[in-house]
């Protein structure tokens, strides 16, 4: 194919066009992904210039034809009203209440002529394909320093740029000088590229080719639970609006007891609905398949869903989310908090990261019919169920790392998310099958139906899975996918994903190496069975007992987040991630500090937030009223200060952070009590901070 090589012409301001309709759009859908420069949208545009959407699939692009594609994204955007080009990428830590969780620096598609003072759009295939930041305020633990600060952008091929407003977003790895990865996405890549790699070779060796059909590819789909309140409590709030979450605040007397908001009717008598409806509005045209909306068990918790896809493309895309769910909720007189625990004595909010391998056509690695036909073997299945099942018990702890925000620490084994030991749910069915296979039976696996009469003859009978669900397993299988339940709301998932294509690229890369070397695949397989067999646990993760057995069998149980953070400093850990070429020794560590500071620094301004509201609201609160224990709250300031003091003086990402959790678990729940007790005697009319009553219940109070 011929491409239009020419630099990328001035057009004039005036030249824009509105986009044509589309007679393909389903019926009140029209214009879906026209904001995203992927498929059919992309094709009209590149057509233009002597190309097509299958240029982009190969990302030799990027220097055979960077200037042919520039033209086309130039023309979109123009006709979409865009002016600027962003390069958007993930600066490390991007998790937690940072509003976006990317970086992002605009410029003008535009060039200055300053003998006419006359403007020309100007854009061409070095501004497309990379860009350069200082950026040396990010996160980067001692990657680089001061004078050695630059930041390089290059446009990351396999995920689509996409429009809002006057802005092209074109989504980007960030990196040092020197190759040393400085953001969230770059270790994600070389995980699924490692995790392709080592797939393919297995897959050849249990009878297909997928190296010849575009590699592997790693699935998710990403369920996004959140909290909408009314806008102006928030702002009644500090503690809401530094931290996203609550410090105090007495429980009413009604909290989540019913479970009548869980899947209850969306009102159209308050403003979540209309929310949440713009929201999927705004991502259709993204094209992102926002595709689920209900709502969830806590009072103002709801959750939006999107259609499965390609685990960096999804990332992307539930980042820009977020975004939008925090934005368009604010025009809707609502705030939105994304934090896992924004609210004592009722639940919290995840982000259930469900899982997946498929070849790069789409056949799926964890469904036994479609693999065991692609391969002509039928053993092939479980002996890739036996490597995955092999990583997840040497793995547990880097499992249980990756979803360690500081939120998580107030989710994890609480009854509504999985406790911190990483088991992984399997079913009855997959469980006997799998052991069967391990003690040396070659049968194939028929997952059972079970049928459901319910005795009525308006409904006729059905069936079901024989399989029930799990949800106090952090890592459950459900036919086709695993759904790591344990990720907390407010993540950027990449360092989750990071993980798990990493070490099944490792126990890939192990099983391959064996069998090319002569040993007999079923053999392996079924070793490693037995080795790490302890893993599978199908009961009731919230029982104590339970949790003793595991603890006592040996699979990884990390109670404390900092705890499971330092695990990355392992030479277990370290060697991982090199062997695996996701990470350098430097690359690893640095992110062992950045997650230690974020978490330390989430806990110092919480603890600030609350000294102000105890000195700013409650105290003048009580002494107004003439009720309550003054004496304990001015102890209480003290108290916390003294703390913020210990963190400040002592040296080390590590052992602040140890300090920090205590403060933040021990610490300041205690304190809590009493400014809870304060507002239990304090008039209404003289509480000046929101309660729970006026945060909470926005059906009730609307």
């Amino acid at each position: 194919m011929v491409f239009n090589q020419r630099k990328t012409s001035s057009r004039s301001v005036s030249a824009a066009k509105p986009s044509e309709p589309d007679p393909y759009a389903v019926p009140g859908f029209e214009g879906y992904g026209k904001h995203c420069f992927a498929g059919r949208v992309a094709d009209k545009y590149l057509r233009k210039q002597g190309a097509s959407v299958a240029t982009l699939k190969n990302p030799k692009w990027v220097t055979e034809c960077p200037d042919t594609i520039a033209a086309a994204v130039l023309d979109w955007a123009v006709e979409h009203g865009a002016t600027t080009y962003c390069h958007w990428f993930q600066p490390l830590a991007s998790s937690g209440f940072r509003h976006g969780q990317s970086g992002q620096v605009y410029n003008m598609m535009v060039k200055f002529d300053h003998k006419t003072n006359d403007l020309k759009f100007d854009f061409d295939g070095g501004d497309l394909v990379k860009g350069e930041t200082d950026g040396s305020s990010y996160p980067n633990g001692g990657l680089r320093a001061t004078h050695t600060a630059g930041g390089y952008l290059a446009i990351d091929t396999s995920s689509p740029i996409f429009l809002r407003g006057d802005t092209i977003f074109i989504p980007s790895i960030f990196v040092s000088y020197y190759g040393m990865a400085l953001d969230e996405k770059t270790p994600l890549l070389r995980a699924n590229d490692a995790m392709s790699a080592h797939g393919s070779r297995l897959l050849k060796c249990l009878g297909y080719e997928s190296a010849e059909k575009f590699g592997l590819k790693a699935n998710i789909g990403l369920e996004q639970e959140i909290f909408l309140i009314p806008r102006d409590q928030y702002f009644r709030r500090p503690d809401l609006q530094y931290t996203g979450r609550t410090v105090m605040g007495k429980m009413p007397p009604r909290d989540q007891e019913m479970c009548d908001h869980y899947m209850g009717p969306l009102s159209h008598s308050t403003p979540a609905l209309a929310c949440m409806k713009e929201i999927q509005h705004e991502c259709f045209k993204m094209g992102i398949p926002l595709r689920t909306r209900h709502r969830e068990v806590a009072p103002n918790q709801y959750e939006f869903a999107p259609e499965y896809g390609v685990n960096s493309v999804q990332i992307d895309q539930n980042l820009l989310v977020m975004q939008l769910i925090e934005e368009i909720a604010a025009k809707h007189g609502l705030a939105a908090l994304l934090q896992e625990k924004p609210f004592e004595g009722i639940n919290g909010s995840g982000k259930h990261n469900n899982w997946s391998i498929s070849t790069g056509n789409d056949i799926p690695l964890f469904l036994p019919g479609p693999i065991s036909k692609a391969t002509g073997n039928e053993m092939a299945f479980p002996i890739i169920m036996a490597a995955v099942v092999a990583a997840i018990d040497e793995h547990g702890d880097l499992m249980r790392m990756a979803i360690a925000s500081p939120g998580n620490d107030f989710r994890l084994g609480c009854m509504e998310a999985p406790p911190a030991i990483i088991s992984t749910y399997l079913g009855e069915d997959m469980t006997a099958y799998l052991e069967a296979f391990k003690e040396g039976k070659t049968d194939p696996y028929v997952p059972n139906k079970k049928d459901l009469d319910i005795g009525v003859k308006q409904v006729v009978p059905f069936k079901v899975p024989a399989e029930d669900r799990n949800r106090t397993s952090p890592f459950p299988y459900g036919g086709a996918r695993f759904e790591f339940r344990a990720v907390g709301s407010s993540q950027n998932v990449s360092m989750v994903n990071t993980v798990l294509s990493a070490m099944c690229a490792e126990k890939f890369a192990e099983f391959a190496d064996r069998i090319e070397a002569g040993e007999d695949a079923i053999e392996i397989a079924r070793e490693a069975l037995k080795k790490h067999w302890k893993v599978i646990f199908n009961g009731n993760g919230y029982d104590v007992k339970n949790q003793e057995m595991l603890t006592e069998n040996g699979v990884w149980r990390i109670d404390s987040g900092v705890e499971a953070i330092h695990r990355l400093s392992d030479e277990k850990n370290i060697k991982f991630f090199e062997d695996m070429k996701v990470m350098g020794k430097d690359e690893t560590l640095a992110r062992e500090e950045c997650l230690l500071d974020h978490y330390t620094g989430t806990v110092e301004i919480e603890a600030g937030a609350f000294i102000d509201m105890v000195n700013q609201h409650v105290i003048p609160s009580v002494k107004k009223a003439g009720v309550g224990p003054l004496k304990a709250l001015e102890n209480a300031v003290q108290t916390l200060k003294s703390a913020l003091k210990e963190i400040h003086d002592t040296e080390g990402a590590y052992e602040k952070a140890k300090l920090a959790r205590v403060l933040r678990l021990d610490t300041m729940p205690e304190l809590r009590k009493v400014c809870d007790a304060a507002e239990e005697v304090v008039p209404a009319e003289l509480w000046t901070l929101a309660t729970y009553k006026e945060l909470l219940f926005l059906d009730a109070h609307t």
